[in-house]
């Protein structure tokens, strides 16, 4: 997986009710993490004026499923922005088992910001791609 921004990490507790019939957590939650920790980077890192005019959606996910994280496991979601254009981020994200660090999944996601009020594909400033992206 490719590196280029500086990353980002959040701690993640396993859930009950993220178990599959198979005893791991089901392949959704992840994606349903990649989603979270993609949030979270935003809210911690973007200035307020950004985060208050600007929504992201996502155009597409690819994720690879490594290692399966159970109910007891800890886990971690790193991610980072690799290219950033004015209107979209190619986001990167690991799974990880905080215990060793071991990768869980890999998932590449691109995402599109738009307006906060009309919807539409808006340009983010040179400042907001610089935060996230050195590429």
């Amino acid at each position: 997986m490719a590196e280029a921004g500086p990353g980002y990490e959040m701690p993640i507790a396993v859930d009950s009710a993220d178990i599959d019939a198979l005893g791991h957590v089901n392949n959704v939650v992840y994606l349903r993490w990649v989603q979270e920790v993609a949030v979270a980077h935003w809210r911690s890192a973007a200035p307020a004026a950004d985060q208050a005019g600007t929504l992201w959606i996502v155009l597409r996910h690819e994720i690879d499923y490594k290692q399966p994280a159970r109910l007891t496991d800890q886990i971690v979601a790193r991610t980072w922005v690799g290219s950033a254009t004015r209107v979209r981020f190619e986001r990167f994200t690991e799974i990880l088992r905080a215990s060793d660090r071991a990768v869980l999944a890999q998932a590449r996601t691109v995402w599109c910001s738009i307006d906060a009020k009309t919807f539409r594909p808006s340009p983010v400033s040179h400042e907001v791609r610089s935060i996230f992206s050195v590429a």
